[in-house]
């Protein structure tokens, strides 16, 4: 898309500027810039656009809100693969989230998490154990880091790793902004028999600075929109099964 091109290249474009550029009305600008905001390509201000950031993610509260009817679907169709009696990690983001609000209800779960959100959306019931790490908490996003969450992740061994990422790249790299949540999530993937990797379709639009991993180490890859093609031939090369989500089908009641 030629608007997410010139953002990208400038850093930051006004709204007006924009549709003196393409020759089109301003409200037709922000429908675009609405829907590539969704999407990823461009971080949507009051006025204009600008280029997401590398070394900086969103915030918190946007997060919560882009693209959650995806995250939902994406949350609900992960949790559907996690049977009770299960011991499973949760790691930080609003994806995982929404996972541990589709596992609300079921049973006999044991659940170790560096992510304050999720532990209190399931140390309510009786069906589900949850172990916190401890460690600083970063309080915009209610995530548990440090030393202390680190050494705590390392003496658990569990069934299932369910974990989210910032970024990926056509190379199948795994991007992300904190160094601290990097080294919690490897130590996530490698403590875990069995690796669900949850992502929205905007992730593959994303260049988050630092390296977190790669694709190919998950044992399953939750979307909501079939990756390029060279992802999907990566996936399957090296059996990791793809789970593709419905948007529309809506959760029951």
């Amino acid at each position: 898309m030629e608007i997410a091109a010139l953002v990208r290249k400038q850093g930051y474009v006004a709204n007006e500027d924009l549709a003196r550029t393409f020759g089109v009305a301003v409200q037709t600008i922000r429908r675009d810039i609405r829907r590539l905001a969704d999407a990823g390509e461009v971080v949507r201000h009051h006025g204009g656009a600008s280029a997401p950031s590398s070394v900086e993610n969103i915030a918190y509260s946007e997060r919560q809100i882009l693209n959650h009817r995806e995250k939902e679907a994406i949350g609900r169709r992960a949790a559907a693969e996690i049977p009770d009696g299960a011991s499973l990690f949760i790691n930080i983001g609003t994806t995982t989230e929404a996972f541990a609000r589709s596992l609300i209800g079921r049973r006999g779960l044991r659940v170790i998490t560096n992510n304050l959100h999720v532990a209190s959306l399931l140390a309510g019931g009786d069906g589900c154990r949850v172990v916190v790490a401890g460690g600083a908490v970063r309080v915009r996003d209610g995530g548990i880091l440090g030393l202390s969450a680190q050494s705590m992740l390392e003496q658990y061994r569990a069934d299932y790793g369910v974990i989210g990422i910032s970024g990926i790249d056509d190379d199948g790299t795994l991007l992300d902004f904190d160094p601290e949540e990097i080294l919690a999530s490897q130590t996530i993937r490698r403590h875990s028999r069995r690796v669900f990797l949850l992502a929205d379709h905007a992730k593959f639009a994303r260049r988050p600075l630092v390296r977190a991993g790669h694709i190919n180490e998950a044992t399953a890859f939750f979307t909501d929109a079939p990756p390029p093609t060279r992802i999907r031939d990566m996936l399957t090369a090296n059996g990791v099964g793809l789970h593709v989500v419905d948007t529309n089908v809506r959760k029951r009641t």
